[in-house]
């Protein structure tokens, strides 16, 4: 295993950490004394009820040996942030139940014990989802959430020292078996891999901040969740073994600022053995070699832990990458601290048009079922969007749900989607955007095909501009003011440069031919001098009126883009994009990247194998368009 540098940290690394740690306490990233003891009490309550619940379950099937009913035992394992050891306020539990082999899955775990939990006081939102990938009953003991996995082994008694890393524990399984322990196995890999916990887990602890303060946290949205950051936490670990957290975080960005996706983020080489489960390898499978960003993880079967990512997050991501590492580059010489690191990025003052997705139930444990389901697949409606309108729009998701004061919370929820132009595309006259016939296919091909599907499950998609989002997303559900005296003053200041830009140039005189310029705020001017005009988007009244008609399938609107007076429009300022992203899934599309490969001979401060290709390609700042569209038939 290559390492970049064993050096020993400074007294200025110390201090640094000491303020970097200092910010997660200040915002209460750790749970309190009463919290942790809180949930081992839970632990221990379920570890007693899955030891009476399998004994039951013996006595059930028969067999009436008092020594063997004596005998019968489940045991409990932990995984996820909480066995890491970074688990903070109101983090839920992720728990594993291993049974014997005559305790099932479908009988037992979801009929037997899901009835104790009923009946056992404290526990409440009994949630079971045995349909799952990877089947889990969901509840809150005692206000502590819990998500109870289980795997039913090849034993006949299982072992109270039971070593879950054991690669012969996974002979004769099934793949849900396989998945559900995969958590624990994953999870106790890597702290056995890393070379200092303490210093891992304070690492997590920023990064799994940074994250969720940059809208770039969800696993199911497309985005990474808690195993993704930690295992690339641990590979930064790897390669700085005598780091501490400060050059950890900063050493995280400049890496993977510039790492080469779809090369594979690997903590030790891939493991085979003689069982029939799939293994990562995109050499032999098709399907692994479309993944953008492979994490894999470090147990057998190792496995992409990110394959829900999307050229669109990836995109995303490195962006965010991108900004952290010339953040850290700046703390470093001193001109900024810590804490603008992780200033949050503000999702409904960076587009001019939205989505809002709405979803609702008759009840709370319905609501429960619908939105999880819901939820796993926005990330479809983004590809789908971004599909039909040709690549001109892109969609970011906020990785996150919104409920109504005024509302029951517990049985509906909102969540959205900035709309914005792809920048580099200028607007074409006349150009139309529909979404309704993708809305309506996301609707039926994806939504609606829930097996589980019950009356009052519902969803409605609607498009909102920027003043129009509701105030129930704001904290304390008041809209910030400074925002949009923000907007304001960036927009004068932008009108007030292009004004002297007609000066100087009205001045200096022009050569034959008009030529584009920039200003320096990043503002395309045309060849006149002016602002270059923005799009507007109108539904025409000939569509309006031919979506009421009868008709078996929903009418596109029409709906054009027209140029507005550059005095009647505000200008959005450009933002450079890392063209990462783009370039490997260009390159997957044409099949030119299709090997496995690996990055080697890491090198301190300038490593050339985790360099992308830099491209200077001519960037020319756009209006993001305003659209408006009406969405009638979206109904089931």
């Amino acid at each position: 295993m290559e390492i970049i540098s064993t050096s020993a940290p400074t007294v200025l690394d110390v201090i640094s950490t000491k303020e970097l740690e200092k910010i997660l306490v200040d915002e209460k990233l750790f749970a309190s004394e009463e919290e942790s003891l809180g949930r081992v009490e839970v632990l221990g309550r379920l570890d007693g009820i899955v030891k009476d619940w399998i004994k039951r379950v013996t006595m059930d099937k028969g067999i009436s040996d008092e020594e063997q009913i004596q005998e019968a035992n489940a045991k409990l394992f932990t995984f996820g942030s909480y066995r890491l050891g970074v688990a903070g306020p109101s983090t839920d539990i992720d728990a594993l139940c291993v049974g014997p082999c005559y305790a099932t899955r479908h009988d037992d775990f979801f009929g037997k014990l899901f009835r104790m939990l009923q009946e056992t006081p404290l526990v409440e939102d009994l949630t079971p989802v045995p349909d799952a990938r990877v089947p889990v009953i969901k509840f809150k003991f005692n206000g502590v959430s819990v998500d109870l996995l289980y795997a039913q082994l090849q034993f006949s008694v299982i072992p109270e020292d039971l070593d879950s890393l054991q690669d012969s524990l996974l002979h004769n399984l099934d793949e849900q078996t396989v998945l559900s322990l995969n958590g624990c196995r994953v999870t106790d890999r890597i702290l056995s891999l890393v070379p200092n916990i303490r210093n891992f887990r304070s690492t997590l602890r920023c990064l799994r901040f940074w994250a969720k303060r940059r809208g770039i946290y969800s696993n199911a949205m497309g985005f990474l969740g808690g195993i993704n950051w930690a295992l690339l936490v641990a590979r930064v670990c790897q390669l700085y073994p005598n780091a501490l957290p400060n050059v950890l975080v900063s050493r995280f960005f400049k890496i993977f600022a510039h790492w080469k996706w779809p090369n594979p983020v690997m903590l030790c080489p891939i493991q085979y053995q003689a069982m029939p489960h799939h293994v990562w390898d995109p050499r032999s499978n098709q399907r692994d070699r479309k993944h953008l960003m492979p994490i894999i993880t470090p147990s057998y079967p190792c496995t992409n832990s990110s394959y829900n990512v999307s050229s669109t997050t990836l995109r995303i991501m490195q962006e965010e990458f991108q900004r952290a590492k010339e953040l850290c580059e700046e703390i470093e010489a001193g001109k900024r601290t810590w804490i603008t690191l992780f200033e949050p990025y503000h999702f409904f003052g960076s587009f001019k048009n939205y989505l809002q997705i709405h979803i609702a139930a008759k009840n709370a444990g319905d609501f429960r079922q619908w939105k999880g389901w819901v939820e796993s697949r926005l990330r479809q409606l983004i590809h789908m969007i971004e599909r039909d309108m040709g690549g001109v729009l892109q969609c970011r998701l906020y990785p996150g749900d919104f409920s109504e004061n005024s509302v029951k919370s517990s049985s509906q929820c909102h969540y959205f989607m900035g709309l914005g132009r792809k920048q580099g595309v200028s607007p074409q006259d006349g150009e139309k955007f529909d979404m309704r016939l993708t809305v309506e296919e996301f609707k039926s091909h994806v939504v609606w095909m829930y097996s589980s599907w019950k009356q009052g499950m519902q969803i409605h998609v609607s498009h909102l501009r920027c003043q129009d989002i509701p105030d129930f997303v704001f904290p304390g559900g008041v809209r910030p003011p400074k925002s949009l005296n923000e907007k304001k003053r960036k927009r004068i200041e932008v009108i007030e440069s292009t004004k002297l830009k007609k000066s100087e140039s009205s001045t200096a005189g022009h050569s034959s031919g008009q030529k584009s310029s920039q200003t320096e705020s990043g503002v395309a001017l045309d060849g006149s001098h002016g602002l270059k005009s923005s799009p507007s988007v109108e539904p025409s009244t000939s569509s309006v009126s031919s979506s009421t008609s009868a008709s078996s399938r929903p009418q596109r609107p029409a709906v054009s883009i027209e140029t507005e007076d550059d005095n009647a429009t505000s200008v959005s300022q450009a933002q450079n994009f890392n063209q990462v992203g783009a370039t490997v899934a260009a390159a997957l599309a044409t099949g030119t990247i299709s090997s496995f490969c690996q990055n080697e001979s890491l090198e301190e401060l300038e490593p050339p194998e985790l360099t992308a290709p830099c491209f200077k390609t001519a960037f020319v700042a756009t209006q993001k368009p305003i659209i408006k569209l009406q969405f009638s038939s979206l109904v089931k």
